[in-house]
């Protein structure tokens, strides 16, 4: 839904695509996807979510189909030995599930790409950090639907959350690797 023509289109994800794959061909078993799935159907949700999902309308399963939730076929190569997580709200941290798979698996530092950058992804750095995990961000393979929040965001990130969020690009992170 992000990919395709839709209200919620996101023009950079052509661009942005190629250095995701990138870093998820290098380590797939350590992949986890965190998919937005819209409500249902307008009405639906709690809260300021149900108001969300009754201006978006045209964006609810029961008007994009089921397929538009879809992970874009390059990234969903890689599913199994990488994981989907569903979530229906920007948060990945909510139900607990990823936290606790991450902690599982030992893992104490994450590196975050994919989109949008104000808005998922803004919420996954913030909960990580609450967290105490290491956040580095993929800075090139990061989108938005708009590019005055997306830098505007790089700089917070830059100026605000030094001590926690490292900003570099995918080949920096590929030859760390």
């Amino acid at each position: 839904m992000f990919a395709e023509d839709t209200e919620w289109q996101t023009p950079w994800m052509d661009r942005v695509l190629p250095k995701v794959t990138g870093l998820v061909s290098t380590r797939p078993a350590q992949t986890i996807f965190t998919r937005f799935v819209p409500a249902h159907q307008p009405g639906e949700g709690h809260g300021t979510w149900r108001r969300y999902f009754e201006r978006w309308s045209s964006m609810t399963i029961k008007n994009i189909g089921p397929e538009m939730v879809e992970l874009v076929p390059e990234l969903a190569d890689f599913v199994p030995p990488a994981r989907v997580l569903d979530k229906r709200v920007y948060s990945p941290w909510l139900d607990g599930c990823l936290h606790a798979h991450l902690r599982q698996s030992d893992v104490d530092t994450l590196i975050v790409s994919g989109g949008e950058t104000d808005v998922c992804v803004l919420s996954t750095v913030l909960g990580a950090v609450d967290l105490g995990y290491r956040v580095v961000l993929a800075t090139d393979a990061l989108c938005s639907s708009s590019d005055e929040t997306h830098d505007a965001l790089m700089t917070v990130y830059a100026n605000r959350y030094s001590q926690q969020v490292e900003a570099v690009e995918t080949d920096v992170i590929l030859k760390s690797w």
